[in-house]
């Protein structure tokens, strides 16, 4: 399951394709609406003053649906909370007063509109990815570099999916198999090196830390397919010494040069100019590349 982050206003919106079509974090879109700081009580609070509301997210009706449980990736790992759909959204947003509401509607109208173009032709997507990246101040080349990434990182996770590997959990435990072995940490422990909370920890990686990222996926990924490796176990093996490969390669450019690969310096400062712009690619594809 692919989870994305959308921005509002300067607020981080997370959403996940369920049924092909998108599915908001119920609590970060109060949060962009309301400002509030404790959203999951605000929402039991407006459950508490419309009554129709909770009928609709106990029990959903006749044309809609009550928000579901989704997996969805954080800082912590992938945890399950409370998702709507385009409508229900519109239908939360009729119970919070608030003047970013009709903005936030005209906002979540354009997403779905982009969603409907992506399913028509999926290339959009990526260039929006792009589009997103240049505003941000990332050069061509780091762009190039993140592109190739991603689609490496698909590459992959696809192999994983037809070897029988589970997705969300067993992909994340590979994944940090693959970074411990390529730069001596998992991603939660690369994120803390460079001081990083709920960012995407490869949009914060320099060029060569990307490059190693990808020969050890790339490395994974081929000795997945040699030695067909079947289930999480075998897999697992495949990651570790995919991973050993690019830390071998790592060590000996640090060694040859001087200087670490990996660094606590983040490619973009944290506090970069926000840009409106529907997608941001959080790449999990339960893809989960952090």
């Amino acid at each position: 399951m692919t989870t994305k982050v959308a921005i509002f206003k300067a607020k981080e919106i997370r959403k996940t394709i369920y049924n092909d079509e998108w599915w908001f974090v119920v609590n970060d879109v109060i949060s962009a609406l309301t400002d509030s700081k404790d959203p999951a009580q605000y929402f039991k609070r407006m459950k508490t003053r419309d009554s129709e509301l909770k009928r609709l997210v106990d029990q959903g009706g006749v044309q809609s649906v009550p928000p579901l449980r989704l997996e969805i990736e954080t800082t912590g790992g992938t945890q399950k909370l409370y998702c709507w759909n385009t409508e229900g959204i519109f239908r939360l947003i009729q119970s919070i007063p608030s003047p970013k509401a009709e903005p936030f509607k005209r906002w979540l109208a354009k997403v779905g509109y982009e969603r409907v173009q992506e399913i028509e032709d999926p290339e959009l997507a990526t260039k929006r990815t792009r589009a997103l990246y240049e505003a941000k101040g990332y050069t061509t080349d780091w762009i190039e570099k993140r592109m190739r990434g991603i689609t490496i990182r698909e590459e992959l996770t696809d192999e994983w999916k037809d070897r029988g590997v589970k997705e969300d959990k067993e992909y994340a435990i590979l994944t940090a198999e693959i970074s411990r072995a390529t730069f001596g940490m998992t991603p939660a422990e690369y994120r803390e090196f460079k001081n990083l909370k709920r960012e995407n920890l490869r949009d914060h990686m320099t060029d060569l830390e990307l490059i190693f990222s990808m020969l050890g996926e790339a490395s994974t990924t081929e000795i997945t397919r040699n030695f067909d490796a079947r289930g999480f176990d075998e897999n697992k093996l495949a990651a570790q010494q995919g991973g050993e490969v690019a830390g071998s390669a790592r060590k000996d450019l640090e060694q040859k040069s001087g200087k670490k690969v990996s660094t606590s310096t983040n490619y973009l400062p944290l506090k970069e100019k926000t840009i409106e712009l529907t997608e941001y690619d959080q790449e999990s594809k339960s893809n989960q590349d952090e």
